[in-house]
């Protein structure tokens, strides 16, 4: 797999990386530990080498197995982890952001050791603290670089002027956000600020959280403690109403003998060289089709294209509720 760069800092990774969430949060039951790990290592063998997770996936849980997963490889291959920082964590769920410096400290301190990792190659702040000045934040780090623990800083879901303001006291080396075919609300703004700025783009739920890749539709019934359950994009209506923009997907994978992730992940790669989605799974064959993305290439006709006919199309259901948009660590 070819590699892209994020940042001015010099982080090189697989154009395609890998997001681990929903092996142990997100989507119902966590999976098999040993059935995870295989898919993690299958991604190393599928040339992925970046690799996404957090301290509130599970909570703990999924550091560790990304950890376990990770740690025979790292003396042979060019991994790159990232973790996030931010939320409190009590009685084993999340409460509430917190990326006091403190905290973003100790999380720092014990991440490590759940990675089995001597340095934090990226590490993010996981949602913006209302109540911490995201100068102290990127300060923070900033001192954690220069100590030797944290190579790189991203931040996640942050605005502009947020993005700016840390930006000038650490560079950012990434910004990890929800875009998809269906999520592009920051391309009026978020993208032309971290072009600007010669920050990376890391998009999460590249898929739509699996709708983009065609095989949910309104009949599809989702796992006791799946976040779908609970989002407005994916109630029986707004999946029938979004089943437009599907349609177009699929008139592309079908020209391109591609399949329908493989033609929305395409896209995202498209939109910038030093854009990186880390769409995420927890199937052997889902991994080797989200890879195979890779080898899509859309010409500009193409994707005018899909743009002019994606513009046809109004998505129904907003990504999250409010009260989500403003808590969620997903």
């Amino acid at each position: 797999m070819k590699k892209r760069k994020l940042g001015n800092g010099g982080l090189e990774v697989s154009e395609i990386g890998l997001g681990c969430m929903g092996m142990s949060f997100g989507y119902g039951p966590a999976g098999d530990k040993d059935e995870m790990i295989k898919v993690i290592r299958a991604a190393i063998e599928q040339g992925v080498t970046f690799f996404d997770t957090a301290e509130v996936y599970g909570p703990y849980t999924n550091e560790r197995l990304v950890g376990e997963a990770l740690a025979p490889f790292k003396s042979t291959v060019p991994l790159v982890i990232a973790t996030k920082f931010g939320f409190n964590i009590q009685d084993g769920k999340m409460s509430g952001v917190n990326s006091r410096p403190e905290n973003i400290r100790k999380v720092a301190e014990e991440s490590m050791k759940r990675l089995k990792a001597d340095v934090i190659d990226l590490f993010y702040q996981h949602r913006v603290d209302p109540n911490v000045p995201i100068e102290d934040v990127a300060g923070t780090v900033k001192d954690l670089i220069w100590e030797g623990k944290v190579k790189h800083f991203g931040l996640s879901e942050a605005g502009a002027t947020t993005i700016r303001k840390a930006h000038a006291v650490q560079p950012v080396t990434a910004l990890q956000s929800e875009y998809s075919l269906w999520t592009r609300q920051h391309e009026k703004e978020i993208i032309p600020t971290i072009e600007e700025l010669g920050i990376g783009f890391v998009p999460f739920s590249p898929l739509g959280k699996g709708f983009l890749a065609g095989k949910i539709d309104e009949t599809t019934k989702f796992a006791e403690g799946d976040i779908r359950n609970t989002l407005p994009r994916y109630t029986e209506e707004a999946r029938m109403a979004n089943k437009a923009l599907l349609d177009i997907i699929e008139r592309f994978a079908k020209e391109k003998n591609a399949t329908n992730a493989q033609i929305a992940l395409a896209w995202v790669l498209a939109q910038k060289p030093w854009i990186v989605p880390i769409p995420g799974t927890t199937k052997l064959h889902r991994l080797a089709e989200n890879n195979g993305a890779a080898d899509i290439v859309l010409t500009a006709k193409e994707l005018q294209e899909i743009e002019a006919a994606s513009a046809e199309v109004e998505i129904v259901g907003t990504r999250y509720t409010e009260a989500m948009e403003k808590s969620t660590g997903l």
